[in-house]
C-alpha cells in the first residue's frame, strides 16, 4: 500500500497526469471509471485564481466520485501560492500538488512550472509557502532539471521531502526536452534508492502499453506510474496495465462500441459540466484519438467537428457503432 498523508492507494498506483485542457471532470470520470487510481486537476495559475479567474475557478470543480483526486497549482510568487493554497483547501480536494515541470514557454517566462528548476532556492519558498497554509498533504510534480548539463533532481527530491513534501512525481525528461527525445528514467530510480528518501517517487513519460509499464516497474522500482498522453482517447490504459499485472496477459482491446460509448459518455458529461455549448465545441478535439485507426473515418469525423446539435451528434455516433460493428483494428 503507498501512503500520502492520510492516504491510502492501492499497491503500486496508476495516476492521471494533469494535462491542460484534457483532465477535467468529464475526462477524470472516464479515467476512473476504467482504474485510475489518483487523479489531478488541469494545472491552475495562483494568480488566476487570486484574480477570481472564471476559467481558473472551474478548474476547482471535484466531485465525491472521483476521490482521491488532487488539485495542481502553479505560480512564481510565494504570497500568490500561499494564496491560491488557501483557497484551493476551501473545495476540500484530497491533497494539493505544485507543478514544477511544465516547460511551456508562457509558463516558464513567469519564473513558474518548469521555470523553477533553474533556482531550487526559489522553488523550496515556493513549496514552504503553500505547505504553511494548508493542512492537506501537499505533493510536487517536476522534471529532472532544465537540460542535460542541469540535472538536479537529486538535490530537489531530498530538499523537497526535507520541507514536508509527501510525495513527488517526476517526469523523466528535462525542461529543454519538452516532450520530445527519449525519457531518462535512469535518474528516476536512482532518487528512488537514495536511502534518505522515504516519500513515494511516481515515475512519467512515455508510458504507452502494459507491457512498459511492467517493465518499467520492475526495473526501476517506483512507487507507481503517473499516465498522461496515453490516455488520450484511450481511458482503458488503466484496466490493461493492471490487468497484465495480474495475469501476463492482454484484455480484449476496446471494440468500436466501447469507443462511441466512451465518447458518448465523454460528450455528455462535458455538455453537463461546460454547458451544451462549450461541451460540444471542447469536446471535438478528442474525436480523432477515440476512433484512431478505423479506416475510411475521415467523414465521420468531419460531421463529428462541424455538428452542433447533440441529438445529430449522439445519431452520428450510433451510425458509427452500426457501421464499424466488428472491426478488427490492425
Amino acid at each position: 500500500m503507498v501512503k500520502i498523508g492520510n492516504i491510502e492507494l492501492p499497491e503500486f498506483p496508476l495516476l492521471l497526469a494533469p494535462m491542460e485542457d484534457v483532465s477535467d471532470p468529464p475526462f477524470r470520470r472516464l479515467c476512473k471509471t476504467h482504474g485510475a487510481d489518483l487523479m489531478y486537476s488541469e494545472f491552475i495559475s495562483s494568480e488566476g485564481l487570486i484574480r477570481d479567474a472564471i476559467k481558473s475557478r472551474m478548474k476547482l470543480d471535484i466531485f465525491d466520485y472521483e476521490r482521491p483526486v488532487g488539485i495542481q497549482i502553479f505560480g512564481g510568487d510565494e504570497e500568490a501560492m500561499a494564496l491560491s493554497s488557501k483557497i484551493v483547501t476551501t473545495v476540500k480536494p484530497d491533497l494539493v500538488d505544485i507543478n514544477f515541470g511544465c516547460p511551456v514557454k508562457k509558463v516558464v517566462c513567469k519564473g513558474a512550472g518548469a521555470g523553477v528548476l533553474k533556482d531550487v532556492d526559489l522553488m523550496i519558498r515556493l513549496t514552504k509557502a503553500v505547505i504553511r497554509s494548508t493542512d492537506l498533504p501537499v505533493t510536487v510534480k517536476t522534471r529532472l532539471g532544465w537540460d542535460d548539463n542541469s540535472i538536479n533532481i537529486d538535490e530537489v527530491a531530498e530538499r523537497l521531502q526535507d520541507i514536508g513534501v509527501q510525495a513527488l512525481t517526476i517526469h523523466a525528461r528535462t525542461r529543454a526536452q519538452m516532450y520530445k527525445g527519449h525519457a531518462d528514467w535512469s535518474h528516476i530510480a536512482r532518487v528512488k534508492n537514495n536511502p534518505r528518501i522515504t516519500m513515494p517517487i511516481f515515475g512519467n513519460g512515455d508510458i504507452d502499453s502494459p507491457e512498459k509499464a511492467l517493465k518499467y516497474k520492475n526495473e526501476y522500482g517506483i512507487d507507481g506510474i503517473m499516465i498522461g498522453r496515453a490516455a488520450i482517447g484511450y481511458p482503458w490504459i488503466f484496466n490493461e496495465i493492471k490487468h497484465y499485472f495480474k495475469t501476463g496477459e492482454h484484455l480484449a482491446a476496446p471494440t468500436v462500441g466501447d469507443r462511441v460509448e466512451a465518447a458518448r459518455n465523454h460528450l455528455q458529461w462535458s455538455m453537463d459540466w461546460k454547458g451544451e455549448r462549450l461541451g460540444i465545441v471542447e469536446m471535438r478535439r478528442h474525436y480523432t484519438n477515440y476512433f484512431k485507426g478505423i479506416h475510411s473515418f475521415k467523414e465521420y469525423k468531419q460531421k463529428l467537428v462541424t455538428t452542433d446539435e447533440p441529438e445529430i451528434l449522439f445519431a452520428i455516433m450510433d451510425e458509427i457503432k452500426e457501421v464499424y460493428a466488428g472491426y478488427e483494428f490492425v
